[in-house]
């Protein structure tokens, strides 16, 4: 067996680990808020150089990434808390698709060098120039499902730095809402409606909005073709 094909064997094992381990295991049941907080908290300062660094692994261990939003809200506050999530999502993003990259996008370009992939070969190269704007979009829109996300574009010719800088600034919006929302959670239990949740709730309703447009948008397109 060839090594390009050996690796690609291995990360498509290690994702289906990952995700199996994750979902029929009792692993699960550690990664509640209450739970997280509690050990986070334990590190005392610390804490965030710990949150953050649990927040880089998580998306290459196909771990939900929800938990440890809230976690960051929760700890942290609005502020710090839209700060950490964004620096431990983005580096987690980043990691998942360096190792896809290493391991898969070799099997991938020999793959669109055979016979019949010459469209699929020339959408390739078209993604290494403009693979940003398709990031963007699955990064402002909640309706793409994050870690597999991370893996997929690692296996095509998007430059990394693209990749890097859309998934950032394209996920603040995203990563705002969630960390301005569960911030205010508790105040809100208590019967107290702060800034925060109403800044919360309307980068909530801007960003259902969009994925409403999109998909209707999407949906015409696909008509018209």
């Amino acid at each position: 067996m060839k090594v390009k094909h050996l690796k690609i064997l291995v990360l498509l094992l290690f994702i289906a680990g990952a995700t199996l381990l994750v979902r029929f295991s009792s692993i699960g049941s550690y990664l509640t808020p209450d739970g997280i907080v509690n050990w986070i908290e334990s590190f005392g300062a610390l804490g965030p150089v710990i949150y953050i660094g649990l927040y880089s692994v998580a998306p290459s261990l196909m771990l939900p990434g929800l938990p440890l939003t809230i976690v960051g809200a929760v700890l942290f506050g609005p502020f710090w808390g839209i700060v950490y999530v964004a620096i431990g999502a983005t580096l987690g993003a980043a990691i998942a698709f360096i190792i896809a990259r290493l391991m898969g996008r070799e099997w991938v370009a020999g793959v669109l060098k055979g016979p019949g992939m010459v469209r699929l070969a020339k959408i390739d190269s078209q993604v290494k120039l403009k693979g940003w704007k398709v990031v963007a979009v699955t990064r402002l829109i909640p309706i793409f499902p994050y870690n597999l996300l991370n893996y997929a574009f690692g296996l095509t010719s998007i430059k990394f730095a693209h990749y890097f800088i859309a998934t950032f600034f394209c996920m603040l919006p995203g990563i705002t809402a969630y960390v301005l929302f569960s911030s205010s959670a508790l105040g809100l239990l208590r019967g107290e409606l702060s800034t925060e949740f109403f800044l919360g709730l309307l980068a909530f309703v801007l960003l259902f909005a969009l994925a409403f447009f999109y998909k209707r948008y999407n949906r015409r397109s696909v008509r018209e073709q």
